[in-house]
Parts: structure tokens; C-alpha cells; sequence
């Protein structure tokens, strides 16, 4: 039992290090070298280095008991400024995740469908044409998967990936995702079930990642170098981000494609000893069933109301 608590102790311990107190002790840094050398000494480490010998030689750090309050101090601090960074980062997901709902959303959205609609011209065009080679069929597949895998309806390709997969689900198989998706992760193996969370906190992690950026690009405002940093941290982000959507949107996919008629079977839509996959008219008959519509409706004609 001891041993059991030295470990998870331990683990814990690993985790709120390296989640909380290193990226906000690392923040903690940029700024304290920021804030100490500005815009006209931005390259000056020997200065840099004088103002932590003036903060060193102070006599109340020779003291114990201060220099320990000041580490739980700025352990503390770190820990605070992650947990913002956290905080932020959920904020930083809504708005990759968006919905059109300003002008500015619509006009990116239009756009991109506009680019969507011109690459699956260009593809038509390039299919009934004898003379187009496979290789420029495949380019202009790809450069249109870049945009969206289906037409797009939000501003973001993140959101728009995410919604691909539930139209492509309905379309193939008849199902709601929405409706479907939680009895359907009821039976999936653990192993399956650790992926989809594993690309879930991918993206969580991309989105607290690209908060970190607007962090830093807030202490250009006393030191420029900073800029840099934020850019870097908002190129990593984005690209996390775009790995981790694609992943998480094509294991959702793949969760239905393999075990969406496990479920009708589990259901009793199915038979269990027929092969083939999940036929639409039972994907509908599942999304109906699971979405519980007209429970509560009444009928106000009906004799005796």
C-alpha cells in the first residue's frame, strides 16, 4: 500500500511539473528577461546577467526561510499562470471549433466554399477529359481535402473536419452521430477508447499550446524578441492542432465503420450471424430510436383532449 502511494505520488507529482509549473516557470523567465532589458538592450545578456547579481547579493535572500517562500512563490506563480493558460486554451478551441455566426465568420466560410466549389470543377473537368493524366486527378483531390472533404460550412477547417466526419457517417451508414456516438463509445474496446481520448487531448494540448502564444506575444510589448517565440509557439499549435483533428475525426469514422452494427446487433436491429455492413435503413431506425424525438408529443386533436 505504501508503495502504491509513493507511486502515484510520484506520478503526480511528474504531471503538475511538467503540465503547470514548467511552462508558466518558462513564461516566468521570458518575462522577468523582457521586462529587464526592453527594446533598446534586447540582445544585452551581460546586462541580463548584472540584474540577476543585484537581486542575488540582497541580503534577504541569504535567509532560509526567505528564498524558500520566494520559490513557493514563484512555483505558485507558475502554477497559477498555467492553469490561465489552461483556461484560455478552452477559450482557443471554441473559437477553432466556431460556428458562422459574425460577418467575418460568413465571408471566410463563403470563401472557402468558393475555393471548394473551383477545385471540384477543375477536378470534373479533369476526370471527362481523356487526356489528364491520374497524377493532376490526385493533385486537385488533395488540394480540395485541404479545404474540407465536404463542402465547407465554418470558417475553420478544424470545425469543418469535425463536422465532415458526421456527414459522411449519415451519408453512408444513415446515422446521426450526435445521437449514436455515446451508446456507440459504451462498447468500444479500452484500446480504442484510449486513442480517441489520446487525439482528444492532442487538440486540447494544440489549443492551451496556441495560448501560450498570445502569452508571449503580450510580452512583445516590453521586450520584441518575444514575437518570435509566440510565432513559433502558434506554427507548433496549428499544426498540432491539424494533426490531431484529422486523427481524431478519422478514428471516430473508423470507430462506426467497425463497430456501428455491433451496436444495431446489441440493439436487436440486426442479426448477429448476418455479415456485410451497417445498412442505411437501420442506421436510420437507429438514430431515430436513440434520438428519443416526439417522446413527449401530444396529440392536441385527439377525442377526449
Amino acid at each position: 500500500m505504501n508503495q502504491l502511494l509513493v507511486t502515484l505520488g510520484t506520478k503526480l507529482t511528474e504531471r503538475w511539473l511538467n503540465l503547470l509549473v514548467l511552462p508558466g516557470a518558462l513564461f516566468l523567465g521570458v518575462l522577468a528577461a523582457g521586462t529587464t532589458l526592453g527594446h533598446a538592450h534586447w540582445h544585452d545578456l551581460p546586462r541580463l546577467g548584472e540584474a540577476l547579481d543585484d537581486l542575488t547579493a540582497r541580503p534577504a535572500l541569504d535567509r532560509a526561510g526567505t528564498a524558500a517562500v520566494a520559490v513557493a512563490a514563484v512555483l505558485l506563480l507558475s502554477s497559477a499562470l498555467s492553469l490561465a493558460a489552461q483556461f484560455l486554451g478552452s477559450a482557443v478551441e471554441s473559437f477553432w471549433l466556431r460556428e458562422s455566426r459574425f460577418a467575418f465568420d460568413h465571408r471566410r466560410q463563403r470563401a472557402r466554399l468558393r475555393a471548394w466549389e473551383r477545385l471540384t470543377r477543375e477536378r470534373n473537368a479533369a476526370i471527362r477529359d481523356p487526356a489528364t493524366k491520374a497524377a493532376e486527378i490526385r493533385r486537385l483531390d488533395r488540394a480540395r481535402a485541404r479545404i474540407g472533404l465536404v463542402p465547407p460550412s465554418r470558417p475553420t477547417w478544424y470545425g469543418d473536419r469535425l463536422q465532415a466526419a458526421g456527414e459522411r457517417v449519415e451519408a453512408v451508414y444513415g446515422l446521426d452521430l450526435d445521437a449514436v456516438w455515446p451508446r456507440l463509445w459504451l462498447i468500444l474496446s479500452e484500446p480504442a477508447q484510449r486513442q480517441i481520448e489520446a487525439a482528444r487531448a492532442s487538440f486540447t494540448a494544440a489549443a492551451r499550446l496556441g495560448a501560450w502564444s498570445l502569452a508571449y506575444l503580450a510580452v512583445a510589448v516590453w521586450w520584441w524578441p518575444a514575437v518570435l517565440i509566440a510565432a513559433g509557439c502558434a506554427l507548433v499549435a496549428r499544426s498540432r492542432a491539424h494533426e490531431s483533428t484529422e486523427a481524431l475525426a478519422s478514428l471516430v469514422e473508423a470507430a462506426v465503420d467497425v463497430h456501428g452494427r455491433d451496436l444495431a446487433v446489441l440493439v436487436g436491429l440486426e442479426q448477429a450471424d448476418v455479415p456485410g455492413p451497417l445498412p442505411v435503413d437501420t442506421g436510420d431506425r437507429l438514430s431515430e430510436t436513440f434520438r428519443k424525438a416526439g417522446l413527449f408529443d401530444t396529440d392536441d386533436d385527439a377525442p377526449g383532449t
